[in-house]
């Protein structure tokens, strides 16, 4: 969303109209416009600061202050890692390293073909199978290092 589109604009409006009667419509202002663009960039904050009346400073805030949005285009494929406590003492930091490797990227980065980004999640409630790997949803149980070549290779042969 370098330049943001007449159509985007437009689009963004009516997000912010559908929502101008909710008691306190800004998360749900800002979650489907995550939903729509898949982050929520500065210059958008802007138009819905505009529409609403609410502060740049007051929407950057929460922008920042939710891990479920972001700043940055994610990708496709968004590998969350676990590292809460049950996780990180089977081993998740070797895994989401393994990820790093793997594709070039740290964690919070998305890959240069904008298919892979590697979020660091705290505590995914999955601590009975641990450690645990999510991507797009899908739930990876007890992942090994060993298994990070074969599913990064998994997703990438979706593409081919």
């Amino acid at each position: 969303m370098q330049r943001l589109s007449e159509a985007a604009v437009k689009q963004i409006n009516e997000i912010c109209d559908r929502h101008a009667n909710d008691k306190t419509p800004l998360m749900m202002i800002l979650s489907d416009i995550q939903k729509e663009y898949g982050y929520v960039p500065v210059d958008v904050q802007e138009i819905v600061s505009a529409k609403t009346g609410i502060s740049v400073a007051e929407i950057y805030g929460v922008v920042t202050f939710y891990s479920f949005f972001s700043l940055k285009p994610k990708g496709k494929y968004i590998i969350g890692c676990c590292l809460g406590t049950a996780c990180y003492v089977k081993g998740a930091q070797q895994i989401i390293d393994k990820f790093s490797d793997e594709l070039g990227i740290a964690p919070g980065e998305t890959t240069e073909d904008g298919m892979f980004t590697i979020d660091a999640l705290r505590c995914i409630g999955a601590c009975g199978i641990a450690p645990a790997v999510t991507i797009n949803g899908t739930v990876y149980p007890k992942m090994e290092v060993s298994q990070v070549p074969t599913v990064i290779a998994e997703y990438r042969s979706k593409e081919a």
